[in-house]
């Protein structure tokens, strides 16, 4: 009987080894089928894209996506430099285009997919004096922040329109700069800087901050996101479908909603 009982036993942690192992293996070749895609992208597309992240991840479960966000010209040299990337997100078209010239990019692989607002903001709260750019020229005026114009390009058209409406002289010497958007963003809403020059869809997703004024679109370049393709890609077919699904409508859709403008 005791021998009948043993044998059992033996039986069934056998069975249950077995089947975990095979679970194991299972998981394991599923976990070797997933592609995992890298994505640099433009700051201000945080939030946006990480809304995208979520519906695409749950249609294709055997693709993860990872983001690397920062400043346009940061992660154009990075992929220049030969980082494993293999989508192109930029907050600027020279940005974009350097990569098509230097063969990262192929042209015919790459779109423009939506546009963007320069705005001036300050923090939430009492009444600042600031409602305008001119205002920036104001004594009571000590700290705006802009990201740093040769990496940012929100920091670049910053400069073009403080330069465009005369205002560049007295501001300069206030100038904070910053790596990114979002660190400016950061600055207005800790109140380390007095204002600072960002995209309006970085400004709506802060509750502590408000848009003192909108840039005239006719004072700096056009605000333009492309989206390509890296040539070098080594999961280029998924790339290409991350790509078509980027550029869909309903991806404009929930882009718009989070304040980027379709381009038409």
């Amino acid at each position: 009987m005791k021998k009948t009982v043993s044998l059992l036993l033996l039986l069934f942690l056998f069975t249950t080894i077995t089947a975990c192992t095979g679970q194991t293996d299972k998981d394991q070749a599923s976990k070797e089928k997933q592609t995992n895609l890298t994505i640099s992208a433009a700051a201000s597309l945080k939030d946006a894209l990480t809304d995208l992240q979520h519906t695409y991840e749950k249609k294709h479960p055997d693709v993860n996506l990872h983001f690397n966000f920062g400043a346009s010209g940061t992660l154009q040299q990075q992929i220049s430099q030969g980082a494993p990337v293999d989508l192109f997100f930029s907050a600027a078209q020279d940005k974009f285009e350097a990569l098509v010239k230097d063969g990262s990019i192929e042209k015919k692989e790459g779109t423009d997919i939506v546009g963007n607002d320069l705005v001036l903001i300050v923090p939430k709260g009492p009444e600042s004096g600031i409602r305008s750019f001119s205002d920036l020229t104001n004594n009571s005026v000590k700290k705006i922040s802009i990201g740093t114009p040769e990496a940012v390009p929100a920091g670049q058209y910053a400069l073009e329109s403080f330069k465009n409406m005369k205002v560049w002289r007295e501001v300069k010497p206030k100038l904070v700069y910053a790596k990114d958007v979002r660190q400016v963003l950061s600055y207005v809403e800790t109140g380390n800087v007095d204002a600072g020059v960002v995209y309006r869809t970085d400004a709506l997703v802060s509750k502590k901050v408000k848009i003192a004024a909108s840039a005239d679109p006719e004072s700096h370049s056009p605000i333009v996101y492309p989206l390509g393709v890296i040539k070098d890609s080594k999961h280029k077919g998924e790339a290409q479908k991350f790509y078509t699904f980027l550029k869909s409508d309903s991806s404009v859709k929930t882009l718009e909603k989070y304040g980027f403008k379709k381009i038409n």
